[in-house]
């Protein structure tokens, strides 16, 4: 016993991870509202890079996204009372609102995909199923914990995209161009709020690694398996269509290749996070942010400028 005591103290030393320091944090962030307007007639298909297995695993994302999202905004809602720290607090409500936005327009983009004959019905179902059964019935820590290990795919994603910005314009269809590009954006920016959350309120390592297993396999296996019947549902004749076939190793290599797939060449990024010193700011974004920020919110040549409707920023309220 007199051993034990001693070793459990330096392990825990060991898998720390960084205390929560608020006079390093981010700044608090804005809230921007955009007006899309869907239309189905205009949705690409092939949206990634003209790859049809690789654009449906991203129309399948969008609507999984959703139930992710809703889980961060409840979680996050919920960790806000607990919070000493006024600037974290307001970061959380910046996050909570960013989040509320990105689940709406996603549901507005799911229902046209629904229009063109995407499974948006079959995924929510199964969407509602793997979180109302099983990740909404979590206990608190473990969702913050969940909370903290999904915000951390969504900055691998959006470190990816804003590094290949040829992506978005491979397709003509500007609307899907402007929400992901939008949302890449916002993940970018708020990707260290969850975290901080997290390390305030917890810093226990074996918790945030616990989150971290079912954010990977519902992002890159349980995603990735259902977007496999899309391209069928969508277009039955896909089964025997040679030319889809064909394109089908692309596709997976642009997703999990390892040197330009999406999750491949990303690995690194993604297995970081069990660093026990690990912080989503370890990946400096800053210089990507200015320049997309410049990019898409310009107020005459933004490639969100058209869909841009209003911005604020939450008040410190101390």
């Amino acid at each position: 016993m007199r051993i034990a005591l001693p070793l459990k103290g330096k392990a825990s030393q060991i898998f720390a991870g960084p205390v929560f320091d608020a006079e390093k944090q981010s700044a608090i962030i804005p809230i921007r509202h955009m007006k899309f307007d869907f239309e189905a007639e205009k949705i690409d298909p092939k949206f990634y890079l003209n790859a049809e297995l690789a654009s449906a695993y991203f129309a399948s994302l969008s609507i999984f996204l959703t139930y992710g999202e809703d889980l961060v905004i409840d979680t996050a809602r919920y960790h806000r009372d607990f919070l000493t720290d006024p600037v974290l607090k307001q970061r959380v409500t910046s996050l909570i609102g960013q989040e509320a936005l990105h689940s709406k327009l996603h549901e507005e983009l799911n229902d046209t995909f629904k229009q063109v004959d995407l499974p948006v019905g079959i995924f929510r179902y199964l969407a509602e199923i793997v979180f109302d059964y099983g990740f909404n019935r979590l206990p608190q820590p473990m969702k913050l914990s969940l909370m903290a290990g999904i915000e951390h795919f969504t900055a691998v994603l959006s470190e990816y995209m804003m590094n290949h910005e040829e992506i978005f314009f491979d397709s003509q269809d500007e609307k899907q161009r402007a929400i992901w590009m939008w949302h890449m954006l916002e993940e970018s920016e708020h990707k260290d709020i969850a975290y901080d959350v997290f390390q305030s309120l917890s810093n226990n390592y074996a918790l945030r690694i616990a989150g971290f297993f079912p954010a990977l396999i519902t992002i890159l296996l349980l995603i990735s398996v259902a977007s496999v019947f899309v391209p069928f549902y969508r277009k039955p004749s896909n089964l025997v269509s040679l030319s889809y076939w064909k394109d089908v190793p692309r596709s997976f290599g642009l997703l999990f290749g390892l040197k330009r797939g999406v999750y491949g060449s990303s690995w690194m990024h993604i297995f970081d996070y069990l660093r026990p010193s690990f912080h989503p700011n370890d990946y400096d974004t800053s210089a990507f942010l200015d320049y997309y920020k410049e990019r898409l919110l310009h107020p005459e040549t933004g490639v969100l400028t058209p869909y841009f409707t209003k911005e604020f920023t939450p008040v410190l309220k101390s």
